[in-house]
């Protein structure tokens, strides 16, 4: 019997859990937590298992198919290269070459392939249409970061295990494992903080997971974040709490000046009738924030998916500063991760970019290369030149995951031309001409590129394959470099880029290992990693099958920051432009009775819709309902497990009722991920708990004008008893 064990990181979320998983006669028999990975230290969650699920599941697809009037048939992967490149070519020829766009989901992030070989691709697409996930979850992280300190991913990330005080908004990390912020494990570091006689305070209009176990909870109103945090400032520089702490060189006093009149209307008298939280608690909050030694404030995807995302996550920024935490352990912390992103892209020049070209129809504008989601159905629908033809989506489900779902939906049924790079026929695929699988999760090697970069300690792991894959199957790499090399054609390029066009020829490997030797702990970037002098290669990381602790977050702003002159720029134009329309909030009326306001919610056991076709994960009760207030309840006379219809400017669903007071009163609660009953998809695990999706009620129109990032909380929506048909 041929028995082996073998170390991984999880990547199905941001946590990088390590795993230990026994394999017998290449069949998996359990799946645990690594007790010896320096990080997770054992630490797991349910979703571990799905990696098995999904390596095992009988509707993944593993050869390309396509679409004919008499259904899919699988093809060659010769012929499915042919026709996509033709196909895309053909389009671009005749409509422009931006009548071809891209959309890359949420896992594209999560894989190592993914992240170092789809850039290729789609720069040889030679497309500016260019979409992904981020702008419906992070973007305004990376607005603030880039007009702060001048690089999109100098994101400041929580010193959660030296802190004595976490304030967080519109974060959940009992339910995500921690979001920008990994941090496996994260309720034991959160009780960490309270056994050191910390605190843990956690803002949100439902009083979560993370909030149930929180010394403190304040309910708010979706949409008023901003109005909370700007009062929260107003009280600093009222009560004389400003403090530099360490980056008193990095900050210009005229700025602190105009901060404190900027945030002078924003008094708690004045904000508690929008925030709903009274003045004294709030006086209170900010006073002990203050009084730590150390504390930090950490806002996600809540503070991110609202109308003043791109202000609020400045504003958390602001107050980190001038509360002296930010740089500083316990506060708001950079790290130095091995495989530098920011390092190697600071050298090329890809710190970010802003505006520099438009959405064609609601004038949008491009960060990053990348336009918001929320206009990718009007840029499909919209005739006139410039219109999208063809669309190429990677590891994504946009119907089910962007604003205004139903609208998408006819959007791709529009297209001339559609390919998907994806592992299932799902609710966007089944649109799709033909599907090019890759290889996935157990068959690949992995090394996390983006989540040691917002990791709370810095440590280093490398993956290799558990699984060879079959001789029909093709790596997501394979994939994206023979599509590029069949789009280049036999164009040469410019000798001066042969030698970067070869290394993205060559396995992963050899690329992460590079990346290693030429980074803050390798032979050629400063040999930190030990005492003999031996730098960090990907060799060396082979034989720590567990993974190494390279130290806590240290303070490396100074050495860092990147804006024009290596100050922290605390009022860039583009926000406190923005405080007009925030300070219009203090005047607005009351909500109307009859309406309420719609929130999504985080579950654990779910990582958007990807992961639904796993046996293991979807067993138990329905998680698809609508939480609502009691007092709400008794007002439309619902009752718990009535069927009841929500209803928004752009569309209606049915769902179940769950009555919790866990609700702030006004504000209701649809989990993200699921409306699996679309016709045509191949996910049978899905489709027998398909419930509905959320973004069948998200509106497209309602945005952040300042980010273009998807406002999905705050949609006005009407709840009502479902009516017995007759």
């Amino acid at each position: 019997m041929s028995a082996k064990t073998h170390y991984r990181t999880c990547n199905l979320c941001e946590a990088m859990c390590g795993l230990e998983i026994r394999v017998e006669n290449n069949q998996i028999r359990s799946i645990k937590g690594d007790a010896d990975d320096p990080f997770s230290r054992g630490h797991i969650c349910p979703k571990a298992t799905a990696l098995q699920d999904i390596y095992e599941d009988p509707d993944r697809l593993k050869r390309p198919i396509k679409r004919t009037p008499d259904g899919w048939i699988e093809i060659s992967w010769e012929d499915a290269y042919d026709e996509v490149v033709e196909k895309l070519k053909g389009i671009q020829n005749r409509h422009g070459r931006n009548s071809v766009a891209v959309y890359q989901g949420n896992p594209n992030v999560h894989n190592l392939g993914s992240m170092l070989y789809s850039p290729q691709f789609v720069r040889a697409l030679r497309t500016k249409i260019r979409f992904s996930a981020t702008s419906v979850d992070q973007l305004p992280h990376h607005y603030a970061a880039f007009f702060m300190f001048g690089h999109q991913l100098l994101l400041p990330i929580p010193d959660i295990d030296r802190t004595d005080f976490m304030l967080m908004l519109g974060a959940n990390p009992l339910a995500s494992n921690g979001s920008l912020m990994t941090a496996p494990g994260v309720k034991k570091r959160l009780r960490a903080i309270q056994k050191r006689g910390g605190q843990v305070v956690v803002v949100d209009p439902r009083k979560t997971e993370t909030a149930a176990m929180a010394d403190d909870h304040f309910f708010i109103r979706p949409g008023k974040d901003v109005l909370f945090l700007l009062s929260f400032l107003q009280v600093m520089f009222a009560q004389n709490l400003i403090d530099l702490g360490d980056v008193p060189n990095l900050v210009d006093p005229a700025q602190l000046d105009a901060l404190q009149k900027l945030t002078s209307p924003f008094t708690p008298e004045k904000t508690a009738a929008q925030t709903g939280i009274e003045p004294e608690r709030l006086q209170k909050l900010v006073g002990e924030f203050c009084a730590a030694e150390r504390a930090v404030c950490y806002g996600r995807i809540g503070t991110s998916t609202q109308a003043f995302g791109g202000t609020i996550n400045w504003l958390i920024t602001v107050i980190n500063t001038l509360s002296g935490n930010l740089d500083r352990p316990g506060g708001a912390m950079f790290t130095s991760p091995a495989f530098d992103i920011v390092g190697i892209t600071t050298q090329s020049g890809g710190t970010g970019s802003y505006g520099r070209w438009h959405s064609r129809v609601r004038n949008l504008p491009e960060f990053a290369g990348e336009l918001p989601v929320s206009a990718l159905g009007e840029e499909i629908l919209t005739p006139g030149e410039g219109q999208i033809k063809g669309l190429v989506t990677i590891a994504g489900n946009p119907v089910l995951s962007t604003p205004n779902g139903t609208q998408l939906e006819e959007a791709l049924a529009s297209l001339d031309f559609m390919v998907a790079i994806d592992i299932y026929l799902n609710e966007t695929t089944r649109h799709a001409h033909i599907i090019l699988p890759p290889t996935t999760g157990l068959e690949t090697e992995h090394y996390d590129l983006v989540f040691h970069v917002l990791a709370v300690r810095n440590t280093a792991k490398y993956s290799e394959p558990l699984f060879e894959a079959g001789d029909e199957a093709r790596a997501d790499w394979q994939i994206y470099s023979e599509l590029r090399d069949r789009l280049l054609g036999d164009k040469k390029r410019p000798l001066s880029h042969r030698r970067h066009r070869d290394l993205f020829e060559q396995p992963p490997g050899r690329i992460v290992d590079r990346a290693l030797r030429f980074g803050p702990y390798g032979a050629y970037g400063g040999k930190k990693y030990n005492h003999q002098g031996n730098g960090l290669s990907l060799k060396e990381l082979k034989k720590q099958r567990h993974g190494v602790d390279l130290g806590a977050l240290e303070p490396s702003l100074s050495g860092r920051i990147l804006t024009p002159d290596r100050q922290i720029n605390l009022l860039p134009e583009i926000f406190v432009n923005d405080l007009p329309r925030a300070e219009a909030l203090l005047h607005k009326n009351a909500q109307n009775g009859e309406t309420l306001l719609l929130i999504g919610r985080r579950q654990l056991r779910s990582n958007n819709s990807w992961m639904h076709n796993s046996r293991r994960l979807m067993r138990g009760k329905n998680r698809c309902t609508v939480l609502i207030h009691p007092d709400d309840a008794a007002q439309r006379g619902i009752t718990s497990l009535d069927e009841v219809m929500v209803a928004s400017r752009v569309g209606e669903i049915a769902l179940p009722a769950e009555i919790s007071e866990a609700m702030m009163p006004g504000v209701v609660s649809i989990p993200h991920g699921w409306g699996h009953h679309r016709p045509g998809i191949r996910q049978e695990v899905a489709q027998s708990t398909p419930g509905v999706s959320i973004n069948d009620l998200t509106d497209d129109q309602w945005i952040d004008p300042v980010t273009g990032n998807v406002a999905f909380s705050g949609v006005m929506v009407t709840v009502e008893k479902k009516r017995e048909e007759r």
